[in-house]
């Protein structure tokens, strides 16, 4: 069982990363988080355990037999690019006032997270070149290796994205009026970059920049 740990460390260091790094999903745990509280935030940050495994399937299955897997990651990316341009809107037109969630808030976090992650061509990029192979060369050894990689990663990516929810949700005690407008409408500003940055990722993998 020893020859597993390089496989838990692997996926530990890969959710770090990941979980750390500034992205559409991290915008959103943020700023859904400072709206209705840590819990909504918590709600985006656990969707890549949901949409994760059809996005897998997606990038070995489908993705990878492609003759052009980088026309459906340009597409994916386009994609993505408008979805992130509605949520940035969606900041921008925030009341200067705090919400309670609601039930239906509830249900729009977790979707919002879903689709955001869903229209991101990072994870079937991970997926494709760096978990496929991973998860193929555990299971050559033993299957209960891929479970310490994907315990090792998602512990660690939801992990980190749940700690950026708690520290936004605590963040709402003292972030009212003004300060609050101002803060949603920089969150965005972050997403139109996103968004700017979709763009000019899939015109790339469509061979058209």
């Amino acid at each position: 069982m020893s020859e597993g740990w390089p496989y838990l460390l692997t996926g530990i260091v890969v959710g770090l990363a990941g979980g750390f790094a500034p992205g559409p999903i991290t915008t959103l745990v943020i700023a859904q988080s400072l709206r209705y509280g840590i819990r909504e935030g918590v709600k985006i940050a656990v969707a890549p355990i949901l949409t994760d495994a059809p996005i897998a399937i997606v990038a070995i299955f489908v993705i990878g037999r492609l003759a052009d897997a980088k026309g459906a990651l340009g597409i994916i990316a386009l994609l993505g690019a408008v979805f992130l341009t509605y949520l940035a809107y969606d900041s921008f037109i925030t009341p200067p006032s705090l919400t309670v969630a609601t039930e239906g808030n509830e249900l729009n976090s977790l979707r919002k997270g879903a689709l955001t992650n869903l229209v991101n061509p990072n994870p079937y990029l991970f997926w494709f070149t760096i978990g496929a192979p991973l998860v193929h060369e555990a299971s050559s050894v033993n299957y209960w290796f891929v479970g310490m990689f994907l315990v090792g990663l998602y512990v660690c990516l939801v992990g980190a994205k749940i700690t950026f929810a708690i520290v936004a949700g605590q963040g709402r005690v003292w972030l009212k009026g003004p300060a609050y407008t101002y803060v949603n409408r920089t969150l965005g500003v972050a997403l139109i970059l996103f968004a700017i940055k979709f763009t000019r990722d899939g015109l790339i993998y469509l061979d058209l920049l």
